[in-house]
């Protein structure tokens, strides 16, 4: 399947919306007869595929939020030289961190570089991305993945051409069962990689899977719509297989027929 046939996808939220349009605007006939990175070269990062057999289990309130506005009021008062300092304090940081991890202290590495994070100052957006982004490695290793997201999230905010980074979101939205904006990743990762593998596998496997998907939420609405519609219609004397929905195989949009001697 190729990529322009991969964008055609609709996502979740495009089949429901043209799904329950089409049912609201649909016109009812009455019928007698016949009644769904190439990566900027960031240094000291992990490779894409860091995860572990053994992975740790974490406590989930753990707090590593970093508060970016707490440390823009503490860095107010300081000089360059100072901020210089601090960032190298985090170098230290995100280096021990990075030896934690590779000795598989994934909870240890987690709490390091958020320290690192805290100390390291706004204006070094690639320092800042790396640590993110190495966090989230950590964090998918203790099976944090909703929070690994958010990592990998930031990490792209401050570097939009970081691919590692895509390329660990969009592992992570696949394995979440997030499809669409899985696929939207691999794409951007095809932007600034074209040869990427993963990515290239990822752009013919993910389509048949949102397609798949789609179907079944379709299937499903139409029951939950129908088990509505009898509810309705019941005090009549009719029910849904009254009615019969059809879609125009040209236009993608519903029309529903009446059948007086519909079956209950």
């Amino acid at each position: 399947m190729s990529e322009e046939v991969a964008s055609r996808i609709k996502t979740n939220e495009e089949v429901i919306e043209d799904l329950t349009k089409d049912l609201q605007n649909a016109q009812f006939s009455v019928d007698d007869s016949k009644k769904s990175e190439p990566e900027s070269h960031i240094p000291e990062d992990f490779d894409a595929s860091d995860t572990d057999s053994n992975k740790a289990e974490a406590p989930q309130h753990l707090s590593d939020d970093s508060d970016d506005e707490e440390l823009k009021n503490q860095e107010l008062d300081l000089t360059d030289e100072e901020k210089e300092a601090r960032k190298e304090q985090a170098i230290l940081l995100k280096n021990k961190g990075n030896d934690e991890f590779k000795n598989c202290k994934y909870l240890e590495s987690v709490g390091t570089y958020t320290e690192a994070l805290r100390l390291c100052p706004l204006k070094y957006n690639s320092d800042r991305a790396i640590l993110y982004a190495n966090r989230a490695a950590s964090k998918i290793n203790i099976e944090r993945k909703a929070s690994a997201i958010d990592d990998c999230t930031k990490a792209i905010s401050l570097n939009d051409k970081y691919v590692r980074a895509y390329l660990r979101r969009a592992k992570l939205y696949e394995e979440t069962d997030k499809f669409d904006e899985s696929l939207e990743d691999f794409k951007k990762i095809l932007e600034l990689d074209p040869g990427n593998k993963e990515a290239l596998s990822a752009i013919h496997r993910l389509p048949p899977l949102i397609e798949e998907r789609n179907e079944k939420l379709k299937t499903e609405m139409l029951g939950k719509l129908k088990d509505l519609g009898n509810m309705i219609l019941r005090p009549f004397g009719l029910s849904t297989n009254n009615f019969n929905l059809q879609q125009d195989p040209n236009t993608g949009g519903y029309s529903v027929n009446f059948q007086q001697n519909g079956s209950n």
